[in-house]
């Protein structure tokens, strides 16, 4: 297939946005309970109007199992509207669907990061959200996940090397396969490329945790904070995107904000976080970022909200969630309006 157009970017109106409860306790053990109220704290926030009273996003949230239910309708049942189904985990970036339009949209093939994570369910979850959103669903026999790739909404989209050209994914596929891949699919007409993200992220170098667009020709990526761990790859990063011209031909005006710096994993004692305030998702009327109580979290929220106007920027804890792989990004998947 040939795509003849390019999903809308992040900023521009949702029809609806969706994401998954955090509800198996085999899976998030202690964190589950912290984790659901850092769910519940980024729903209300997204369903909040803005500051010029635009309306908020309709939240929509798949939820799996009665118990769930029940605490997702106390926690947020009065600003989101839940929708029961059955999913392996909250990941809907990389599950689900990556919406065209409001009516269309391309269901590619989830292999669990590689084949890292396979958990029932999670294959299907692409198809649910289709389904219940009223759209046509175009399946592709590729794997891609939707936090491998930022795009602008004019066909440029960012990604890694670490990731799409992973065997793990697409094996034998080139970078000119990848490339030709996404404007087939997608609408993309420019990729560029940075060669890695952050350490110990299991989603080898997701982009939507290392730089982002936030408008045409605007990109945000991070700088590294008194000894960050990470400081050698932001430092990449940056200079990756540096100098670099998107589809329409403009030079990328490249901003950096504070990284969290070293942000010690909930599961591995010791051990660095993929810790990071990109992976934020831009609703209608708010942006949320994610933070971990580190020194620069209030510098990186105030240093994006003036790339926002007529949005509230706000900064929400996301330590818990972060102990499931990833963040507020990575479990929301917008429908343009």
């Amino acid at each position: 297939m040939t795509a003849t157009s390019h999903p809308p970017a992040e900023w521009s109106q949702h029809s609806a946005l969706w994401t998954a409860f955090p509800a198996d306790g085999e899976l998030w053990q202690d964190n589950l309970e912290p984790a659901q109220a850092e769910f519940a704290a980024m729903v209300s926030a997204l369903a909040a109007p803005g500051p010029d009273g635009r309306a908020g996003d309709r939240v929509r949230v798949l939820v799996h199992g009665s118990e769930a239910v029940a605490a997702a309708t106390k926690l947020f049942g009065d600003v989101a509207e839940i929708v029961p189904a059955a999913y392996g985990d909250i990941w809907v970036r990389d599950t689900g669907p990556i919406f065209i339009s409001a009516k269309d949209c391309n269901g590619f093939i989830f292999n669990g990061w590689g084949g890292k994570y396979l958990l029932d369910h999670d294959d299907k979850v692409n198809g649910v959200i289709a389904k219940t959103a009223g759209a046509k669903m175009t399946r592709i026999d590729k794997v891609l996940e939707g936090g491998a790739i930022d795009w602008d909404g004019e066909g440029t989209v960012l990604t890694t090397d670490e990731c799409l050209l992973n065997p793990n994914r697409n094996p034998g596929m080139s970078k000119a396969d990848i490339e030709a891949f996404l404007k087939d699919t997608l609408g993309m007409a420019r990729v560029i490329w940075i060669a890695r993200g952050l350490l110990n992220d299991h989603t080898d170098g997701h982009v939507d945790n290392i730089a982002r667009f936030v408008a045409p020709g605007v990109v945000v990526c991070q700088s590294p904070a008194k000894d960050d761990p990470h400081a050698e790859r932001l430092e990449g990063i940056y200079q990756a995107l540096k100098g670099q011209r998107d589809a329409r031909g403009r030079v990328l005006q490249v901003i950096r904000i504070p990284a969290p710096g070293f942000v010690e994993s909930l599961e591995h004692e010791g051990e660095a976080a993929p810790a990071s305030h990109m992976n934020f998702i831009i609703g209608n009327a708010a942006v949320v970022v994610p933070t971990y109580g580190t020194e620069t979290a209030d510098a990186a929220v105030k240093a994006l909200q003036p790339l926002f106007p007529g949005r509230t920027v706000i900064g929400l804890p996301a330590n818990h969630i972060l102990s499931g792989g990833g963040s507020f990004h990575c479990i929301t998947q917008q429908q343009p309006a």
